[in-house]
């Protein structure tokens, strides 16, 4: 694989009944991970638009980092697209490189959505500094966890925890469906490939081309379970070692994401001193390359009774129930986040907010804000997808 990538803004734009299935495609957030990009290209060249029921948008996401094969210039862009920079994008008047693609790309998602008002999906790819299986991030909410688990692949769940301003989190806070696909090691022939096998799949599942129109179709989907050595678990994060201002991080070599590590096991080196495992459980994307300030995940399976325990608390709406106790309120007649006194959070289980799909988070001296994506999920947009 080239090292570098020149490449348009816009890969591939074709555009039908503005109320048929739209699906957006990024590729290249970070400028390292050439992958999506590639495979992106590569499908758009196979595909007939007149084959075509629906909307599809490829994006090309840092495009000055891709030049110079950098994860980013200036700033991750993939860790500022939060509500307060994006309000201060149209005061601002001088920008970083980052923000200046920030700028366009938000543009051009706000033009998509404008314009089409049926079910709208929204996938970016990655790939990662070390060796893993393909695998789907997702934000925690129930329209990302059904469609997701049409792909025969682990999935990962509350990452949005751990992490401020990705872009997903920024569209899953609209409403829509959107998930990460991690198509494997950077630079890795296999990350294009399984990048192409996730591309043909997700257009069939949300409806814009048919199983008849893609012949390989079956053979796309082994494939893609193949690479993932049939491990079709959710797991959800439950530990980040993240890298502090001046530390100096190394990890430990070979260590592999979704690899088991015992409890007491070195990971890692921080300032000489080892980072040792506080779980028995799995890695998960141990870094393995200079910028970055996410050392190493911890990622633990959840059962099957938790997952429909959740399933069906939420169905229900139980949350409501929350802000019968004291120090609990809604933050406003939105509903979209509870505020919590954090002299008695201490007396919830941390799982019992996770079962309600309260995952995201903001503390202050007093209180914690806690956001569910489900009241903001365009529930309706997607019922009547078969997958749904």
């Amino acid at each position: 694989m080239d090292k570098t990538i020149s490449v348009n803004r816009i890969i591939t734009k074709i555009e039908g009944p503005k109320d048929a299935p739209t699906i957006v495609y990024f590729g290249g957030i970070h400028g390292n991970e050439t992958a999506g990009v590639f495979a992106l290209q590569n499908v758009f060249n196979s595909i007939n638009p007149k084959d075509v029921n629906g909307n599809i948008y490829a994006i090309s996401g840092n495009l000055q980092a891709l030049k110079k094969n950098q994860r980013f210039l200036d700033k991750d862009l993939n860790r500022i697209w939060t509500k307060e920079q994006l309000f201060n994008l149209d005061s601002k008047t001088s920008f970083n490189r980052e923000e200046l693609e920030q700028k366009e790309l938000f543009q051009i998602v706000e033009s998509i959505i404008k314009r089409n008002s049926g079910p709208i999906y929204f996938i970016d790819f990655h790939t990662t500094s070390s060796k893993t299986i393909p695998f789907i991030t997702i934000n925690d909410a129930m329209i990302n966890r059904k469609f997701s688990k049409l792909f025969p692949v682990p999935i990962v769940l509350g990452i949005e925890e751990y992490l401020n301003g990705p872009l997903l989190s920024y569209i899953n806070e609209l409403g829509y469906v959107s998930l990460g696909f991690e198509s494997g090691q950077h630079d890795e022939q296999e990350a294009i490939e399984n990048s192409m096998f996730f591309i043909y799949l997700s257009l069939v599942f949300a409806g814009v081309l048919t199983k008849a129109q893609i012949p390989k179709f079956e053979t796309h989907y082994e494939n893609l379970k193949t690479n993932a050595k049939a491990l079709d678990q959710i797991f959800e994060v439950v530990y980040l070692h993240r890298i502090r201002k001046y530390e100096e991080f190394k990890m430990k070599n070979g260590f592999q994401s979704f690899q088991k590590v015992e409890r007491g096991i070195p990971l890692a080196v921080s300032n000489n001193r080892d980072i040792r495992s506080r779980y028995t459980a799995r890695i998960f994307m141990p870094l393995y390359q200079k910028k970055g300030e996410e050392g190493f995940f911890i990622i633990k399976p959840i059962k099957p009774f938790f997952l429909k325990l959740s399933a069906a608390l939420r169905h229900l709406r139980f949350d409501g129930l929350l802000v019968m106790f004291p120090g609990i309120t809604w933050e406003n007649k939105n509903k979209a986040a509870l505020r919590v006194d954090l002299r008695v959070v201490k007396y919830f289980a941390k799982s019992i907010f996770h079962l309600l799909g309260y995952r995201n988070r903001k503390e202050d001296a007093t209180h914690l804000l806690i956001y569910n994506r489900e009241r903001a999920s365009k529930v309706k947009s997607y019922q009547k997808e078969t997958w749904y």
